[in-house]
């Protein structure tokens, strides 16, 4: 392999952790979901006054943009893993005013904190759920499938306090390959599922979307609750991995909301751009992830149905720590 495509470890490292520890992310727009439960707001809040009213407030960044935020910092103890190998992945939430870890939090979703990690290129995704010290230190094992550039995101909420996504470089030594982002598609398989998106992700505007999970042609109408709905969706921009964690529209046992084939979520994309989207659902036991890439300009036509996504990554359906 070229020499030239071989990350330079500690440069890398040095620049993840250095350069953006303290870093701010560009103000470009919000992403924020329209669900039923007041706390799922809490991620992005776009309701900076009503129209007609006084001159409104600049727009927060989206979430993940930002390792400090509302006097809080992520504290990423370990900026370097080896790509390939199993490694203890650690790090804290510290309170700005006093340096010392937070370790009281509110359940969001039945956890804590929700940790995301995604590549650069966004072909790798991890949905995980690391386990968390008496002194505030969280860790979980990460097994990164290959060398690159990665993205930390920490879903949490203080308690007493709003829900905040920080985030913060990680870098997976090795050979590193570049990857193409998938090309847009409606459908995605994975484990013999096929999940078919519709709807359209739309600038400035909330809109439905809906994904539905077929197994060999046939409406899977059985699927399990995972950490407290029928299915979760993150969708990170393409370019700056700005990070919307939305959640379903209903929950199970509402009395009116089906455990599948559809599960259904109401998101605003922040700006015309490429989106790649991740769900989770759980069947037979088991939690998969199914990947689209979603443009969201109005000029962009969306794909035929019938293209499938079919370099969803391997690492997707596999990316869960329970």
């Amino acid at each position: 392999m070229n020499t030239g495509l071989r990350i330079t470890v500690f440069a890398a490292a040095l620049a993840a952790t250095f350069g953006t520890a303290y870093g701010v992310g560009s103000s470009v727009g919000e992403i924020s979901p329209k669900t039923d439960s007041a706390a799922h707001d809490q991620h992005a809040d776009t309701s900076h006054g009503e129209h007609g009213g006084a001159a409104q407030e600049p727009a927060a960044p989206p979430g993940g943009l930002q390792i400090s935020d509302a006097g809080y910092t992520l504290d990423l103890g370990t900026p370097v893993v080896e790509a390939g190998r199993t490694t203890q992945l650690r790090f804290a939430v510290r309170k700005d005013a006093s340096g010392q870890a937070l370790t009281d939090y509110q359940l969001e979703h039945t956890k804590e904190l929700h940790l995301i990690i995604a590549s650069r290129d966004l072909t790798s995704f991890r949905h995980l759920h690391p386990s968390r010290a008496a002194d505030g230190t969280w860790s979980t094992p990460v097994a990164l499938p290959a060398a690159g550039a990665y993205r930390v995101f920490a879903d949490f909420a203080p308690r007493g306090g709003d829900g905040l996504t920080l985030g913060a470089d990680l870098v997976a030594t090795g050979a590193y390959t570049p990857a193409p982002l998938p090309a847009p598609s409606t459908t995605a398989t994975v484990d013999g599922y096929e999940v078919r998106f519709q709807g359209e992700l739309t600038p400035a505007r909330a809109s439905e979307l809906t994904l539905t999970v077929t197994r060999q042609g046939k409406p899977v109408r059985d699927l399990q609750p995972y950490l407290g709905a029928y299915g979760h969706l993150v969708a990170l921009r393409s370019g700056d991995l700005a990070y919307l964690h939305v959640h379903p529209n209903g929950e199970p046992g509402d009395g009116k909301t089906q455990p599948g084939p559809g599960v259904s979520f109401t998101a605003t994309a922040p700006s015309a751009g490429t989106y790649r989207l991740f769900l989770d659902f759980k069947h037979d036991g088991k939690v998969r992830t199914a990947a689209f890439t979603v443009r969201t300009d109005a000029a962009a036509k969306q794909p035929d149905a019938s293209a499938t996504d079919a370099t969803a990554p391997q690492e997707t359906q596999s990316g869960h720590a329970h």
